[in-house]
């Protein structure tokens, strides 16, 4: 999505502007400006999946919160050369269906495992996640073991970063968070109403701020679903949902998952903010990689990788070093 800024609180991180960043390229397929292939999970709901590319194991890319499958336009493409890439909407984002029970963390996997089978792609899956989406990887893997060859987590969230980082003294911390997501509870009402461009509500609920790395045509494209009552509803219950009940769900998932490699990408380090000490900024630095070592740590073949120079998007500012890491998940699923 365009929206960086809540996409790094998401990660209870603070962000480097887009702007500071050096865009090596645009995104102008115009694939992402309409459904590829809506595929029946069950019940007359559809996603929409998009796969390039043929061979084992199938490569499956999850997105952040509230992003669609455009995340990866920069990767998926490459990846496809050497075997099956496919990236999909979550229920109610980008052309799915809406949301018919809460987003999260269990209920997507279970979306996905659906759609996966539904479109007749077998297991092994390589699950690369960003974002939200490194606890729904972890809570797919944990659900279907069998099905998994290999994790690959890009800035991916943790179960415990909130309570963690608003217990050292995040500014607002908690309070700040909740305040947000009850505000936000008005987007989807306003929708149903027509929001109209340039007035505070359409700013708070859509962010008509373009993204560097989109085409024109490409931004229109996300501006026209994101004023839709079905985007704005899934967005917010993804908000709602990810630092209490997917991150609970995420937590009672297994910690030990054997010898399938778990890749972990990590931005470090953040910049400190304004309402930040360098103390605490010191502090929160130490925990985000502490999270994802301890996700790496999973495995035997477990491994954290830190990037520095790049945004909470690694997928857009580096992503070569993502490709590397998919690639080295592929080959160890391959036993090569």
């Amino acid at each position: 999505m365009r929206r960086l800024i809540t996409a790094a609180l998401a990660a209870t991180v603070s962000c480097t502007c887009l702007a500071d960043q050096k865009i090596t390229k645009v995104i102008d397929d115009p694939v992402y400006t309409a459904p590829v292939k809506l595929v029946d999970i069950g019940n007359g709901q559809h996603l929409n999946l998009y796969c390039r590319g043929s061979g084992s194991p199938v490569v499956v890319f999850d997105s952040g919160l509230g992003d669609s499958m455009i995340a990866w336009a920069l990767v998926q493409p490459t990846i496809a050369k050497k075997t099956t890439a496919c990236s999909f909407d979550r229920a109610g984002l980008g052309y799915s269906d809406a949301i018919r029970r809460p987003s999260t963390a269990l209920n997507q996997s279970e979306d996905l495992h659906a759609l996966l089978h539904a479109a007749h792609l077998k297991p092994p899956y390589v699950l690369v996640g960003h974002s939200m989406a490194g606890m729904n990887v972890r809570v797919f893997a944990d659900k279907y073991p069998n099905e998994v060859a290999g994790l690959v987590v890009v800035e991916g969230s943790h179960e415990d970063q909130s309570v963690k980082s608003w217990a050292i003294g995040e500014p607002g911390g908690k309070d700040r968070f909740d305040a947000m997501v009850r505000e936000r509870q008005e987007c989807p009402i306003q929708a149903a109403k027509g929001l109209v461009k340039g007035t505070p509500i359409y700013k708070k609920c859509v962010d008509d701020d373009n993204n560097p790395h989109f085409s024109p045509a490409i931004d229109a494209a996300l501006e026209k679903y994101e004023v839709t009552v079905r985007w704005q509803a899934a967005e917010l219950s993804e908000w709602e949902n990810v630092f209490y009940a997917s991150a609970d769900e995420t937590r009672a998932t297994r910690k030990d998952f054997g010898d399938i490699p778990i890749i972990a990408l990590t931005h470090s380090p953040y910049p400190k903010s304004e309402k930040e000490t360098q103390d605490l900024r010191n502090q929160r630095t130490l925990l985000w990689e502490g999270f994802h070592t301890q996700v790496a740590s999973m495995s035997t073949r477990g491994i954290n990788i830190i990037v520095p120079n790049s945004n909470h998007y690694i997928q857009y500012d580096h992503p070569q070093v993502v490709i590397d890491a998919i690639n080295q998940a592929v080959s160890i699923a391959r036993g090569q």
